[in-house]
Parts: structure tokens; sequence; C-alpha cells
């Protein structure tokens, strides 16, 4: 099934947007705050790399800012930064990055619910958003930001493992990192750590693992080097096709007990780590972590 899911909607908001490159990079405008849909693909590193791409538009400009969000408000954003140069516009892993002039940064995450809309300025909307940025001629709106932080430098960005979207991806700094880490730690849930690898969410992690042919359940000690190798390649191959402009298809992510695309057997779901994110896998196609769980 393609994936239905937009964090930058058209106009209408009915209607996604398809994953063209002009549709990235060609500000939309948007009328109204976004629904909530708890079925919405939560935001990974390629949403915030599209994210970064349309908000260029503002980049070298002197922007005004309103945080009509009381809680937004209540971090002085406004007071810092109203009438500053927004220098450049940076994804890393799963944050955004604003560099504004005198080395002010100002880091969004937008956690499970936050989105991002770029439009024409001036464009009616109704709700209440976190962040508004003015420009000449377009704005950008932050809807739901849960995280907004503003500091000097890199701040705790400095724990952050190596962006899997680099170009090119530091593959020896990623495995270096994920030899480091507790080896009976599976792999499925060491891909979701953003101190070893930075930028992949839960959906990315089970299309990339389903590529590669490799089991969630799989403790890092049992996995070479070799094969952690290939499913990084994979995550970031899949992952730049989706900033690109690919429409991403969702293979087994969330078709628990649906017929595996390659083999036919059905796909499997339980949570797995501390945060009790669900993995989804083929029992056939990525053998090996043992019998984990029966089928969703």
């Amino acid at each position: 099934m393609p994936y239905r899911c937009s964090h930058l909607r058209s106009v209408s908001g009915a209607t996604p947007v398809r994953w063209a490159s002009a549709a990235i990079l060609s500000p939309r405008v948007t009328r109204n705050a976004p629904a909530r849909n708890n079925r919405c693909v939560v935001p990974e590193g390629d949403s915030l790399h599209r994210a970064a791409q349309r908000l260029q538009v503002l980049a070298g400009q002197r922007v005004e800012v309103e945080t009509p969000h009381p809680r937004a408000a209540a971090k002085g954003i406004v007071e810092r930064l109203d009438g500053r140069t927004l220098e450049s516009v940076e994804a890393v892993g799963k944050n955004l990055l604003l560099r504004f002039e005198g080395g002010l940064v100002l880091r969004s995450h937008l956690r499970m619910t936050g989105r991002w809309r770029v439009g024409k300025k001036g464009a009616a909307r109704t709700g209440r958003p976190w962040l508004v940025l003015r420009g000449a001629e377009h704005e950008a709106v932050l809807w739901n930001g849960p995280v907004l932080e503003l500091h000097r430098g890199g701040g705790r960005l400095r724990r952050l493992g190596p962006d899997i979207l680099a170009q090119p991806p530091d593959l020896d700094a990623m495995l270096e990192r994920l030899r480091h880490a507790d080896q009976a730690r599976h792999v499925g849930d060491a891909m979701l750590d953003q101190q070893l690898v930075s930028g992949i969410g839960n959906m990315w992690k089970a299309e990339t693992l389903w590529d590669a042919r490799l089991s969630p359940w799989r403790p890092l000690a049992e996995v070479t080097d070799e094969e952690l190798r290939a499913v990084l390649q994979s995550a970031h191959r899949l992952m730049s096709g989706s900033v690109g402009g690919a429409r991403p298809l969702r293979r087994i992510y969330r078709r628990a007990g649906r017929a595996c695309p390659r083999c036919g057997t059905p796909i499997r779901s339980h949570p797995q780590g501390d945060d009790a994110r669900i993995a989804y896998w083929c029992a056939t196609c990525q053998a090996g972590g043992g019998d984990v769980a029966a089928p969703a």
C-alpha cells in the first residue's frame, strides 16, 4: 500500500502531496491546522529533510516571528529572534535546526504530532500554531510543535549519532557506535536509538530490516558487520529516495496479519524495547531472533 499520510499537504488539506521534487520545493498555501490522525506515520528523518527543503524559501531573509501558542510564547523566542535574519535551515536526524544571525539556533523536534507548513504570506488559517516565521513572500507555520529550544551552538545535538541521511552517510561511525552499544540489545531496538544512528524511526526501521532480510529480534552480537552495514545502506537508500521525491511504500509497516509481499507469510507484530514500539517482521524472510510472538 502506498504511504498516504503527508506531513506537507496541498491547499485543500484533503489530497496528499505527491512526492515529486517540485512538490517538495514549491511552497503551497496551507489554510488550516492539520487534523490529528492517529494513523498518520510519525515524522522521521526524511520528513524533516523535506521540511528543511521547503523552509529554504526563508533562508537569507529577515523574518517576523510570532508564537501564538502560550507554551511557545513562554520560551521568549519572539523577543530574541524577531527581526533577525534566518541564515540557514538544516535537518539533522529528527531535528530541524534554524540558524539565525548572532549565533542563535532554534531546534525543532516534531515528536509524534508536529508538522511544518510553508505557504504564501498571510494565508488564511484556523487554529493556534506554535510558531510562525514570516518572510517577504512566504511564511512557515509550526503546528503541534512540542519541542522548541533556542540556544547557541550545538547544544544537545552533540549527543546524536551520525545522520542516516548525510551525503554520504558515515557508515563506519554508525557501525562503531552500534558495536559499542550493549551487544545483547536487539538490532531493531538499537536502530531507534538516536545516539547510535540519528534519523530512523519506527516505520523506516520496519521497512529497512525487511528490505535487508534481517529480523528485528536478532541480538547485535549475532549480527555481522556486513549485515549491519547492509541495513544502514538500505536505510540510507530508502529514506534518501523519499526525500528526493519517491513516494515511500509501506511493505510491512502497520500490515500485521497481511501477506508478506515477498513470500506470502503473514506479517507479525510485537512491542519491542523499553518504549514498547511495535516491531513488524516476516518470520520467513527475516529469520532469526527466536519465536518472539504469536502472529498478530
